[in-house]
């Protein structure tokens, strides 16, 4: 589905990363995360900063084929008291990597672009700030378009893995015989762009932006983090076939 441009979303990458570091700010390194319960505060920090890091490495080696995380060596995390300025670097760090390659020039990406990088890493931004400022009992908002992209991007994702077994995010257990599930983002002025229709099929799950009936409808705002059963989400028709999708869609 058609992503918000890259500079759009370079400058949401940065601001979002800077607002982390807020979000952290003053708090404790070993406050726990409650909707990453396996994680502290520095942990949380942590990951998403040295995705950011290694990300940029690995744009900027311009790879041919597929580089796990676990594979690039970067520089320590600095102690918790400088996790927000780190954050803000690495984010500018994969910007300017992305930038200096081109959004559009062909890497091993799941969409074949370096450009990849910045859309996933501003979503994966976007989530973890939630989860910070839950933790922390910071302020949380999010622009419902930047929002509703990341979802966009999430379904985009769940359509690449559902055609491939990847070595980290298989999703062939999505594929099935037919099945519907409508997703609508309720709030004011997104239009199609708040609507999404995913069909599992025999052979992948087929996304795409459309009103239409479905086996099961989800309709709320777009929040960027919600729990499935968290009561500001509407769902109607079967409840089982969400229940699986959320089961089978975790990152």
């Amino acid at each position: 589905m058609k992503s918000l441009s890259h500079d759009r979303l370079a400058v949401a990458l940065v601001a979002e990363a800077e607002r982390f570091g807020t979000a952290i700010a003053g708090a404790g390194p070993e406050v726990r995360v409650p909707t990453c319960p396996e994680w502290t505060l520095r942990d949380l920090t942590c990951h998403v900063g040295l995705a950011y890091h290694k990300s940029a490495a690995i744009i900027a080696s311009r790879p041919t084929g597929y580089v796990p995380f676990e594979a690039v060596t970067v520089e320590e995390p600095p102690g918790f008291g400088g996790l927000g300025d780190w954050l803000v670097d690495g984010a500018e760090r994969l910007v300017a990597a992305v930038t200096e390659v081109g959004p559009e020039t062909p890497t091993w990406t799941p969409d074949r672009r370096a450009g990849f990088w910045t859309r996933r890493l501003t979503h994966e931004t976007v989530v973890h700030r939630a989860d910070a400022a839950f933790a922390t009992e910071a302020p949380y908002d999010v622009d419902a378009e930047l929002a509703a992209d990341g979802i966009s991007e999430g379904l985009d994702l769940v359509a690449v893995f559902s055609r491939l077994q990847h070595p980290a995010l298989d999703r062939t257990p999505l594929r099935g015989t037919g099945q519907t599930l409508h997703f609508h983002a309720t709030d004011p002025g997104l239009g199609d762009a708040g609507e999404w229709l995913a069909r599992r099929t025999p052979s992948a799950v087929e996304v795409g932006h459309k009103h239409a009936g479905a086996d099961v409808v989800v309709e709320g705002r777009a929040t960027g983090r919600l729990a499935g059963d968290d009561p500001r989400l509407t769902v109607s028709g079967d409840a089982g076939l969400f229940r699986h999708w959320r089961e089978n869609t975790r990152f």
